[in-house]
């Protein structure tokens, strides 16, 4: 019997000992990061604001945006240019018996009567700055993206942390089960259920591994590098400040959120379209001038001028109302997308305030009363008062505790990053 009893001691600390090998494995896959800080490109702990730069300096959709705006930016002088002048050399006149020739050189330009050019110039500024708006929200949208997969895999690293701290907690509860089943005041069962516990939250932890590198890849993927680069440590986050007052937020999202620039800028060029398609209604002038020849007369000089008639009365006033009704489709565009922004800036600032309680009552409150209940619980049951299901019990609710914990930072961290998106401040790196 004893012998019997000396050889499940023996398997159960065979069991421990290849447990506290894995975790050992799994803690320095998990703390391997400042190895590779110097081969990530990335600084080392990196920081939230690190995050938004370099994804702003290395997407291609940044890229693609500034080339977009830099074309923008051109075409104001194109449209805004006469036309190139025509050089027409003629034959007028050249006898089948080539004997003499009337011959001319002829320069043609074209003149409107009207300041259509300067109004197509003013028209292509104002869509250059309604698309050098779009780069900024495409900037926007970027940061936040790079952000929110930051936020993720904070998120990751600090489960498996703390899935490490409770393998080492359940591990004690295999030694001092097996402590009371060596010293007869305990049974087999104990023993086994707190193994069971140590290879669930095992396994969670070799999942947990894979979802780390996961989370790594959207991240290295959002800051536009290779999935497979190391990604350095990263710094809590954990912006506790309260937002500013609601009037304070919606000035600030109507002053500087890019889609509502974008919108201004849509009602200002098309304001700027009724002038064009009005100067229609004017003529366009032609001079045609140059040097030419004849037989009887030799050198002279030509002039020719004419003058367009817009007769087609119709065409014109239809351009007129269709510039008037684009620009009255752009008035109710910005009115709505105001309306909608006002709306999500409030519900992010509102969504941060919940945020914020979430997390304070978590880590103020409930976890500290939680984490006081485990050391007496131990003992109680190391001395026999307390079976060993209430102990897994009070060490569960406070694992479930502190991984609701790291979720309340993601959650409050996310939160925070969405109200500065509304407010259009992430791409400057602004920062509760």
């Amino acid at each position: 019997m004893t012998g019997n009893r000396t050889r499940k001691k023996h398997r159960a600390r065979k069991r421990q000992s290849r447990s506290g090998w894995l975790s050992l494995l799994l803690l320095v896959l998990f703390l391997a990061g400042p190895g590779f800080a110097q081969e990530s490109g990335l600084p080392s702990p990196l920081r939230q604001e690190d995050v938004i730069r370099y994804a702003l300096e290395h997407r291609q959709e940044i890229v693609a945006a500034r080339a977009r705006t830099l074309a923008a930016e051109q075409r104001p002088k194109i449209v805004s240019t006469l036309e190139d002048p025509m050089v027409m050399p003629s034959v007028d006149h050249l006898p089948f018996m080539l004997q003499g020739v009337d011959a001319s050189v002829m320069v043609e330009q074209k003149f409107p009567l009207s300041g259509i050019l300067q109004q197509r110039r003013r028209a292509s500024e104002l869509d250059a700055r309604r698309i050098r708006a779009m780069a900024t929200t495409t900037g926007q949208d970027v940061a936040l993206s790079a952000l929110g997969a930051f936020l993720m895999l904070r998120e990751r690293r600090e489960t498996l942390r703390i899935v490490l701290e409770q393998i080492a907690l359940a591990r004690s509860l295999v030694g001092a089960a097996a402590a009371r089943y060596g010293a007869g005041t305990g049974g087999q069962p104990e023993v086994l259920r707190a193994e069971v516990e140590v290879a669930r939250l095992e396994g969670f932890s070799r999942a947990l591994v894979e979802e780390v590198s996961g989370a790594e890849a959207m991240l290295n993927a959002s800051l536009g590098r290779a999935v497979d680069t190391p990604v350095p440590p990263t710094v809590p986050v954990l912006p506790e400040l309260e937002p500013e007052a609601w009037a304070k937020v919606h000035e600030t999202t109507l002053r500087g959120l890019p889609e509502l620039k974008v919108g201004r800028a849509e009602v200002d060029r098309a304001g700027a379209e009724i002038p064009v398609m009005k100067s229609m209604y004017l003529p366009m002038a032609l001079v045609r001038t140059g040097p030419a020849y004849t037989m009887t007369d030799g050198w002279g000089w030509m002039l020719t001028v004419g003058i367009s008639v817009p007769i087609w009365q119709g065409k014109y006033a239809a351009g007129v109302r269709e510039a008037e009704a684009m620009q009255d489709m752009a008035r109710s565009d910005l009115a709505a997308m105001t309306r909608m922004a006002e709306g999500e800036a409030a519900t992010a600032r509102n969504l941060v305030l919940a945020a914020r309680q979430r997390l304070f009552a978590l880590r103020d409150d409930v976890l500290p009363r939680a984490r006081q209940t485990i050391e007496p619980s131990l003992a109680s049951y190391a001395a026999g008062v307390l079976p060993l299901v209430a102990v897994i019990d009070a060490a569960q609710a406070l694992w479930s505790l502190e991984l609701d914990l790291v979720l309340a930072e993601y959650d409050l961290g996310l939160a925070w990053a969405r109200l500065q998106r509304a407010q259009g401040l992430l791409n400057a790196g602004g920062q509760p």
